[in-house]
């Protein structure tokens, strides 16, 4: 047909299959859809159509059917989780604890500080880093104090060699319990343990989780 009617070549856009979250198909020929003619689907059951599906199309049906700026539909998804996470978790464990795991969750994805690390349970803390990268080091050497490019490099693994871990804390790149490391004269001791137990490393967004015997 194209070759007959202008000999040249042509361009089409296609979309996959907009489906439900059971897996039905978004068209006229399922039942319970809707028509853009408003004699077919009347405006009320127009709105009513969006108004009722569910929470997972939705997310879905957002980014496909509207012209909002994706920073908008990404905010307002965001909106939405955060109030049912909110409103579930003071349901069933108070305000307080909601408090406690909104700071929690800040020290991976946010701008907790080192009191903030300090402040949560022990098992709050183990769960926020549960499958983070571990290291065992002898409480004796953290009591005799172990130069920072030493615990990075030898005492663990964290870093390959003690030229990587200078060049790392060269460019600040290093930071122990929340905070930046300042420079290779830094000491590592007792004093950075966690409920006398663990210190947390952060190496620009990866974070690695150290535990004192």
């Amino acid at each position: 047909l194209v070759r007959r009617t202008n000999g040249g070549e042509v361009f089409a856009l296609t979309c996959p299959l907009v489906t439900k979250a059971d897996g039905t198909k978004f068209g006229k020929t399922e039942s319970g859809n809707i028509w853009l003619d408003p004699e077919r689907t009347s405006p009320y059951k127009f709105y009513q159509f969006w108004l009722n599906t569910t929470d997972e199309d939705a997310a879905r049906y957002v980014k496909i059917f509207t012209i909002l700026p994706p920073a908008r539909i990404d905010a307002l998804i965001a909106e939405h989780r955060k109030t049912l996470a909110k409103e579930i978790t003071c349901l069933i464990h108070g305000e307080e604890a909601y408090n406690l795991a909104l700071e929690a969750s800040q020290i991976l994805f946010g701008n907790a500080t080192s009191e903030t690390l300090r402040k949560i349970d022990e098992n709050t803390f183990l769960s926020v880093f549960e499958g983070v990268p571990q290291y065992e080091i002898a409480a004796a050497d953290l009591k005799a104090g172990i130069s920072i490019v030493d615990f990075l490099a030898d005492k663990t693994a964290i870093m390959s060699s003690k030229g990587e871990a200078r060049r790392a804390l060269k460019s600040n790149a290093i930071g122990i319990n929340k905070e930046k490391v300042q420079g290779e004269e830094t000491i590592i001791g007792e004093s950075h343990l966690i409920d006398g137990k663990y210190i947390l490393f952060r190496r620009c967004r990866v974070f690695v989780f150290v535990l004192g015997a």
